[in-house]
């Protein structure tokens, strides 16, 4: 049976990642220097097992420079998806990361119901994101494309592709998660780590 890969790479280290804060003007939060390092290894890591025509990235630049960095070392095109910017974190822009498990509303257990002032929950954000993966899948049924995007948008995109919330896994910068898609719908995701494959669920 013929298949398709979707391989799924959260972006290099920003500098909001460094510092462990959110960005105040999220859209235009750039790469470090060991960002655009990661981009590099991940675009290797992918030449050597896959064979990707298309590199589909988030507009915000962080992700763009990853996928502009990957496109250019396989030689394939890259294109812009505007759906697959990362989480609105509203009231909390500027603010550390700590700072919505200590908002009012805030659950532990369920975090993906959370929706600060003037932002999106993670459920908001699969609702946006999920159509992105499944139009890809339905696009190049027999092809492998990268997908470039952020680390709330990749745990969505693992809750969209098991079906469950528990245990969405969120990359490390420039990880990879691989989907095998076919007639049959989606296979498990699969995240590498390391250059070596720990299947998910």
């Amino acid at each position: 049976m013929s298949v398709g890969r979707l391989i799924l790479v959260r972006h290099g280290e920003s500098f909001g990642n460094r510092e462990r804060y959110f960005a105040a003007d999220p859209p235009s939060l750039g790469l470090t220097p060991e960002g655009y390092t990661q981009a590099a290894v991940a675009a290797r890591t992918i030449a050597a097992a896959f064979a990707p025509v298309l590199v589909v990235t988030s507009p915000y630049v962080r992700a763009r420079e990853t996928a502009r960095v990957i496109a250019g070392a396989l030689g394939v095109p890259f294109e812009v998806e505007p759906r697959l910017h990362e989480r609105e974190v509203g009231v909390h822009r500027g603010q550390s990361y700590d700072s919505v498990s200590a908002a009012p509303g805030f659950e532990r257990a369920r975090p993906w119901t959370y929706k600060p002032a003037g932002g999106e929950s993670l459920e908001e954000v699969r609702a946006r994101v999920a159509p992105v993966l499944d139009g890809l899948a339905r696009t190049h049924p027999e092809r492998d494309v990268v997908v470039v995007s952020h680390g709330g948008v990749m745990m969505c995109l693992w809750a969209h592709l098991t079906d469950r919330w528990e245990g969405a896994h969120k990359p490390a910068n420039c990880g990879l998660v691989v989907v095998e898609h076919g007639s049959r719908g989606y296979a498990a995701p699969v995240a590498m780590t390391g250059g070596a494959a720990d299947a998910g669920g």
